[in-house]
């Protein structure tokens, strides 16, 4: 290969030789991490690549030993030259090995910004650019001695515990602790971390710096001396604010509590991260970030991860910007990597973000600590995601007691024979001259006596604290504040008109903002309803939210399709028909010092959308955070979040979240996949226990609330739906809200409510007693129906129809869990003698049956009333009609008990037959009206 001379003339071979140097450039940028050496182990990858690796890079093009010597220019994508404008081919080898295929391989030639490319290059590329200070490698040696030392310890104090410790991989303390203190530097003044359980324990020792005797109580078999029914040590949460001595800065972090289910914290940290920079104004993430860690077979097995990663660019749920660790070891439990994922690496769901990817070798804590460095100076310039994936090994099996060598005997083997990366390092660092074997050996000794003195005083406590765990902590919102008392939920009619004439009123700049005409149509129904006092559902919920934001409370509602409305009723942002994504939010402008509202369409998620929410939740008492399912059916995409957060977050993490689901429910002839949110499942899982009947007393209602794990309703009215989302945030506590939402009842002409209903002085109705003929004559009623619900207007609008009004009572139950008790009971004691019923428009194996039927029988068991037994004769009175006299003037009481009526059993939650809907509903109706 020639080189350019000075002065000599331009020819084809030239030009060629030049842009083949320039290809291989490209080459190495592009596919030098494939030939990296990146595994410990020196095991990965053989069977992905081939044989010959340098192909891979060097593919079509061939150099003789003469060529090496020769000069060539740089290109402009390429800074291995630094100042030097042309290297000999040899030295542009050697520097691009050094720089794409040493213990680093880089994944970035994908992303779609030069500039962005360019950044990375600079980074990555000059020589010696990673080099560390005496002083920097003394700190990753002391780091990473605090890393082995902890499981080390913990190995020898609790050899047969669980801990899913982090052996083969410890280099992630300080790799953590890097980004940390590089993001300090930069702004940031708190992270939100999430992980799974590998490395969990050493992570809130080391990086959080918790109280190691706190953690260690963990380990012993000591009772709780506070309310909850806890959870393993290895997914515990936690809070702390230090100072970071590296850089002299405040930092506050936050490890979320998450269950076993890997990746499910997630969206769960992206959505308290978000909230966290919404309150702090952080509005391009420069003080709030989110650091999130990964197993390698999580990361690229579980949907969550790519649902999440699709948030990471939108406009109401970006993060600015995620930190991702993987923990790659190269193993999922017991599955080898190629059995475990398509693509050749476990990072590739990472790409379709364009986020860069930084594999490294988890041996080589350097090389790991430069990638930290780059990776935390991206995030803090660009604010988009990037992943480091530090591959590395899992010393023991899954768990302590688990034997690995059953199913991966050869890697384990190889294993077994690899040093630790600490003596490793140690050593490296007592041949360079940086430290010498008695100072590495007192940095270990050190360490050892800190966790033996925390172990000392460990094992002088008593009881474990669940609150010494807490993840959020919410300051100032419990004190000084009676724990039974509630604030009203009425409003006064000035506000309720205020914010109803606001929200049907078209933008002030009408002339200029063209709305649709059917929107104008609305707008004008709307006010027609202010007008006369009414309220139908858009403008019941339009109230809650508005009369909170002027109290200062910021609402916030999420979910498919809300900003209209899957069923065209909300209409909460006006587009203008003339200029594109011209909008108006009437709500976000009902008073000049109003708290904000968001409203904002998510992208075609429930798992990850319904974690983020529960995320946002979490961060801020004073907020009414809403998720709403296109339809209730869809709910159970994102069951995990639902089972392991919303149900039990409390009782195992004391961690309270007033989240409120809205799922449309109602059997109405849609098909099984949009007729029911599958209320059973809900109620199911509620923690009250259907044999107790609590004791009535003046403070029944909240004490009640207090108590259950979550609330579960029907709402059947725009009044009850008003003040029920009042109430979550006028209780002294917090807890979620599960609601059945209508879609017929949106416009049904008899589901609306007077401004009487909502006004100060009114209250959620937790159970709606019948106020028509039945309840003038109750003695004379035959039949007391219980229902929740849209139920309620067919059965009425039948009973109606054949004229039972006097015999026949409807009671609504607005609040299903937990079960009102003493409202019920007034219910029955009204009606003596009439026969008790529950009719649900749900198959009797859904719906709601399954809960009140036994809390029914132990209200009617522990009833002092009973209906009286009509005497019968013998078999001789009986034949020939003549009476006798009872031996006794008492009747024999028995008590009442409670039948079921609507459909019978079924696998799916409803007919896809409009006529056989038709013909259940005609069923269910006429059964109704049987006496």
């Amino acid at each position: 290969m020639p080189s350019i001379a000075a002065g000599s003339p331009i020819n084809e071979k030239i030009i060629d030789d030049h842009l083949a140097v320039q290809a291989i450039i490209r080459s190495y940028q592009i596919r030098g991490h494939h030939i990296a050496n990146l595994d410990p182990l020196e095991i990965a990858n053989s069977a992905l690549i081939g044989k010959n690796k340098r192909a891979v890079i060097h593919n079509s093009y061939r150099f003789d030993e003469a060529d090496m010597d020769r000069v060539f220019k740089l290109p402009s994508t390429t800074f291995i030259g630094e100042k030097e404008k042309a290297l000999p081919l040899r030295e542009i080898l050697n520097r691009l090995e050094q720089a794409y295929c040493n213990n680093i391989g880089i994944e970035f030639m994908f992303i779609n910004s030069l500039e962005q490319c360019n950044w990375i290059r600079q980074r990555i590329e000059p020589p010696n650019v990673g080099k560390m200070s005496n002083d920097q490698k003394r700190l990753i040696l002391a780091r990473l001695t605090r890393s082995a030392g902890f499981e080390n310890f913990l190995a020898k104090k609790w050899s047969s515990e669980k801990r899913f410790g982090l052996e083969g991989c410890e280099i992630l303390i300080p790799a953590m602790k890097q980004v940390i203190d590089v993001s300090t530097r930069l702004g940031v003044e708190s992270i939100i971390m999430g992980m799974p359980h590998r490395g969990r324990l050493n992570v809130v020792a080391n990086v959080c710096r918790k109280p190691l005797h706190q953690l260690f109580t963990q380990f012993a078999a000591l009772e709780a001396e506070d309310d909850g029914s806890g959870d393993v040590k290895y997914h515990l949460g936690t809070y702390i604010e230090r100072l970071n001595r590296v850089t002299n800065k405040n930092i506050r972090l936050a490890v979320c509590a998450n269950p076993s289910h890997l990746e499910a914290v997630d969206p769960v940290v992206q959505g308290k991260c978000r909230a966290e920079q919404f309150y702090r104004g952080d509005n391009e993430g420069k003080k709030v970030m989110s650091l999130l860690l990964h197993g390698d077979a999580a990361f690229a097995g579980q949907g969550v991860v790519f649902e999440t990663m699709h948030l990471s660019d939108l406009p109401a749920y970006t993060t600015h910007g995620t930190i991702h660790i993987v923990v790659n070891n190269q193993i999922g439990f017991t599955t080898d990597p190629r059995h475990s994922r398509s693509s050749a690496y476990c990072t590739d769901v990472a790409r379709v973000v364009n986020a860069p990817i930084f594999h490294v070798n988890g041996d080589n804590p350097e090389a790991v600590m430069h990638v930290c460095n780059v990776a935390a100076e991206w995030r803090a310039t660009f604010h988009k995601d990037v992943v480091i994936d530090i591959v590395s090994y899992r010393r023991n099996g899954h768990n302590e007691i688990d034997e690995p060598m059953f199913t991966q005997p050869l890697m384990y083997q190889k294993i077994h024979n690899t040093k630790p990366v600490l003596e490793k390092y140690a050593d490296q660092l007592i041949s360079e001259g940086v430290v010498t074997a008695a100072e590495a050996k007192d940095v270990k000794d050190k360490y050892e006596k800190i966790c033996e003195d925390a172990y000392t005083q460990a094992k002088q406590e008593t009881h474990i604290k669940f609150k010494d765990w807490l993840d959020s902590p919410w300051s100032g919102f419990f004190e000084g504040k009676d724990p039974l008392k509630m604030s009203p939920t009425g409003v006064v009619e000035e506000t309720l008109v205020h914010i109803g004439k606001r929200f049907s009123s078209p933008p002030p700049n009408a002339a200029e903002f063209e709305i649709h005409k059917g929107l104008l149509r609305i707008l004008k129904a709307r006010m027609a309803m202010v007008e006369n006092r009414q309220v139908d559902w858009a403008l019941g919920e339009a109230m809650a939210f508005g009369s909170l934001l002027k109290e200062g409370i910021h609402v916030r509602l999420s979910g498919e399709d809300v900003e209209r409305g899957t069923f065209s009723h909300r209409h909460h942002v006006l587009h203008h028909q003339k200029v594109d994504k011209a909008t108006y939010c009437s709500l976000c402008h009902l008073y000049p010092d109003q708290a904000p509202y968001t409203v904002c369409n998510s992208s075609l998620s429930e798992y990850a959308v319904l974690g983020f929410e529960v995320g946002y939740s979490m961060t801020n008492p004073n907020a009414l955070v809403l998720w709403e399912a296109q339809f209730g059916d869809f709910n159970n995409c994102a069951q995990c979040i639902i089972d392991q957060f919303i149900c039990s977050g409390q009782a195992k993490w004391v961690r309270q979240s007033g989240l409120v689901l809205l799922l449309p429910h109602g059997m109405e002839g849609m098909g099984p996949e949009h007729s029911s949110a599958r209320p059973e499942r809900f109620l199911q899982m509620c923690a009250d226990d259907p044999d107790y009947m609590p004791p009535e007393s003046p403070d029944y209602e909240v004490r009640q609330l207090h108590d259950c794990n979550w609330i579960v309703a029907n709402c059947s009215t725009p009044a009850s739906y008003f003040h029920i989302l009042r109430r979550q945030i006028a209780l002294p506590f917090r807890k979620p809200l599960i609601l059945m939402t209508p879609k017929s009842l949106l416009r049904h002409p008899e589901a609306k409510s007077s401004f009487d209903e909502m006004k100060d002085g009114s209250s959620f109705r937790r159970v709606i007693p019948d106020d028509g003929a039945a309840s003038q004559d109750p003695k004379s009623v035959r039949k007391l129906s219980f229902c929740t619900g849209r139920v309620y207007y067919d059965l009425l609008k039948h009973r109606r129809e054949k004229g039972l009004e006097k015999d026949i009572a409807i009671v609504r139950v607005e609040q299903i869990s937990p079960f009102p008790y003493d409202l019920i009971k007034a219910e029955i004691e009204k009606y003596p003698n009439a026969n008790i019923v529950w009719s649900q428009e749900e198959h009797k194996n859904s719906g709601y049956w399954g809960y009140v039927e036994p809390r029914f029988r132990t209200l009617l068991q522990n009833q002092k009333t009973v209906r009286v037994k009509p005497q019968s004769g013998n078999w001789f009175t009986k034949l020939f009609g003549r009476e006798e006299k009872p031996v006794s003037d008492e009747a024999e009481p028995v008590p009442r008990t409670i039948s079921y009526h609507g459909r019978a059993t079924a696998a799916a939650p409803a007919t896809g037959s409009k006529a056989a809907h038709n013909k259940e509903l005609r069923n269910l109706l006429e059964e109704f009206c049987v006496l």
